[in-house]
């Protein structure tokens, strides 16, 4: 990976190419340099079994001390600390503040259609376990936020504006455009519902370009490929071609819409479920598939074609849903919009702090499930290893068997001349098996008639096997080698044509934002999803108390009841009295079994053997 470039060179191609970033309404959060915000941090140590120890204090603090190496504790976990929560007091007064303001609309978020409306009642169930969970483990205080949004606007206050962090890296023909986002909190779930809340906030975004663009003028090499960082999405997921009508641009600057709260990154505006699984709730999620797998496939109850398209979302109906709102209706930051960018900040060379800090960017909450704690910086991940999107951006995009568009045809042309010497080589290797194996066929024929070596006989059969078995396979390598650079030879003129195939694999989970349909429902349903869980959680302990002796009966009843209203709302009523009326057959057979096991065995062997005396008998007879 090279990194020569200079300094004004860098920040002309960050320029020229950097990205529009569309937020949604309600967002409080947007990016900003690092410099004002560590000055507003401390930096602590927490040692395993040990309390948290602040090292230096706000506003001691500086991104100089940052970077100096110092030696830790064995194990222990070094953050920062932006701020602190909010009194009873304080957040009375923010709040009789926020009442008499007046307030951008632009600041005000509506949530919209509920997100439990969207999926089933087993992972609403799970959500409900979700959040009883989140209570016993480690969470960023619930007022933080509200001191983070405080904290921030005084931030801006002392030095308006945005900024990026930019990078440029030269990894094989590539040149790699790195734009990363700093903000100092991410407020998902106290401000739009989602999965976590902590301090500081890393995202990134990524151009991809020939390296042909060192030496072009300006504007005569465009970008081939962009990849934006979101959530569990990794390789060719992450990805669009520059051309595809998926990437939205203004000018030359590719526009990404910014997830509310999580601060993920989307091609196109939207609302995005997203699904967190729960780790101990995996071994009821391999059972789930295993029973999804046998209704589906030996029973073949896999319903009408909308269903069956649904089926990988009910694979993971034990994760837990969230929604990413990602709708650009807010602010805008980037080129030709109402906030432009300030001038980025430069990561090559690295400077001292991302090398030497490898700590988290915020409140470290000893979070077992790591969502509300801190990320690492750019660099590392949060146990202290390199990120690979730093090191390897190309892989961590995808594209490390994907060549410029530039460089398709000369790497065609020498894919086509190493087939050419392979089908050659293994022609020769081929002709030279056959020679020996013709000898070997002479001294068989030889030995056969000789009654005194049998064993040498035997010896030469298993070679000659060995040998036409390798014989064989060079064969069929050749035929393959001969179908691929027919292959090859016909993408070259596709390529001289100038109507080449785009190189690269799709994505296989492209992300994709809920349709009209899917945001279609009445109130009714949205408030019988919200409580539908709670409700049966009272209903099972109200049985409990009141009806122990019948609580089998009830409880099946109460389940049987929820579901069948889940299935009117969803408009499957008639499916799901079908599935029930299959699920009944297969219990009844079963308890039939049970009973009459060995009449039925008998029964069935008696049924087999004049079966199989019938068909004897038939083709005697014929």
């Amino acid at each position: 990976m090279n990194n020569d470039l200079s300094p004004e060179l860098a920040q002309s191609l960050l320029r020229h190419f950097e990205p529009v970033l569309r937020f949604t309404r309600g967002e409080k959060f947007f990016p900003i340099d690092v410099g004002p915000y560590v000055l507003e941090c401390s930096l602590w140590e927490r040692a395993p079994g040990k309390p948290a120890v602040c090292l230096i204090p706000s506003p001691e603090l500086t991104l100089e001390r940052l970077g100096r190496p110092y030696a830790g504790r064995p194990g222990a976990v070094h953050f920062l600390k932006f701020v602190e929560p909010l009194t009873v007091a304080e957040l009375a007064a923010l709040q009789l503040q926020k009442i008499t303001a007046t307030a951008d609309e632009r600041d005000i978020f509506r949530a919209g259609r509920g997100r439990l409306a969207r999926v089933g009642y087993v992972s609403r169930f799970a959500d409900a376990l979700f959040s009883f969970v989140l209570l016993t483990r480690g969470r960023v205080p619930g007022t933080t936020a509200a001191a983070a949004a405080e904290a921030y606007r005084r931030l801006l206050a002392a030095r308006p504006g945005y900024s990026y962090h930019g990078r440029v890296i030269r990894q094989g023909d590539w040149l790699v455009l790195q734009y990363w986002f700093f903000y100092a909190f991410n407020n998902w779930r106290s401000g739009f519902f989602g999965a976590n809340d902590h301090e500081a906030d890393w995202e990134m975004v990524c151009v991809y370009l020939s390296d042909a663009a060192l030496t072009a003028p300006p504007g005569a090499v465009q970008p081939e490929w962009v990849a934006y960082a979101s959530h569990d999405y990794e390789g060719a997921d992450l990805r669009r071609a520059w051309g595809e009508p998926e990437v939205e641009k203004v000018g030359e600057h590719p526009v990404v819409y910014v997830g509310a709260g999580s601060h993920a990154s989307y091609f196109v505006a939207g609302e995005y479920m997203t699904e967190l699984p729960l780790p101990f709730l995996a071994p009821l999620v391999r059972v789930a598939e295993r029973l999804q797998s046998f209704w589906r496939r030996r029973l073949r109850q896999h319903g009408d074609e909308e269903q069956a398209a649904e089926e990988p979302r009910l694979s993971n109906m034990f994760r837990i849903p969230f929604i990413d709102y990602a709708r650009g209706d807010g602010r805008a930051i980037g080129p030709g919009q109402e906030q432009e960018w300030g001038p980025p900040q430069l990561l090559d060379p690295p400077p001292a702090w991302a090398v030497n800090y490898k700590g988290l960017w915020g409140l470290f909450t000893g979070d077992p499930f790591a969502g509300e704690d801190a990320p690492a910086g750019a660099m590392y991940n949060r146990n202290g290893s390199p990120r690979r999107v730093w090191y390897d951006p190309v892989g961590w995009g995808g594209l490390e068997a994907v060549p410029p568009a530039d460089r398709a045809l000369a790497s065609v042309l020498a894919r086509q001349a190493r087939v050419r010497e392979r089908i050659t080589e293994r022609r020769a290797e081929a002709a030279a098996k056959g020679e020996q194996l013709r000898g070997l066929g002479v001294e068989a024929a030889a030995q056969r008639a000789q009654s005194d070596m049998p064993q040498s006989y035997e010896r030469l059969l298993r070679k000659i096997g060995e040998l036409g078995e390798e014989a064989r396979q060079l064969c069929a390598e050749v035929a393959a080698d001969e179908a691929l650079l027919q292959a090859l030879a016909h993408y070259e003129g596709r390529l001289r044509g100038g109507g080449g195939l785009v190189l690269g694999e799709r994505p296989r989970r492209a992300h994709r934002p809920a349709s009209d349909v899917e945001l279609r429902t009445n109130r009714l349903a949205e408030v019988w999803s919200a409580a539908s869980i709670g409700l049966m959680v009272i209903g099972v302990v109200a049985l409990t108390l009141v009806a122990r002796q019948y609580l089998v009966v009830a409880l099946v009843t109460v389940l049987y009841v929820v579901a069948l209203i889940e299935a009117w709302f969803r408009k499957r009523f008639i499916r799901f009295v079908a599935n029930v009326a299959v699920g009944l057959a297969l219990v009844a057979t079963a308890i039939l079994l049970y009973e009459f096991f060995w009449p039925a065995v008998t029964v069935l062997v008696l049924l087999g053997g004049g079966y199989i005396l019938w068909e004897n008998l038939r083709e005697l007879w014929t």
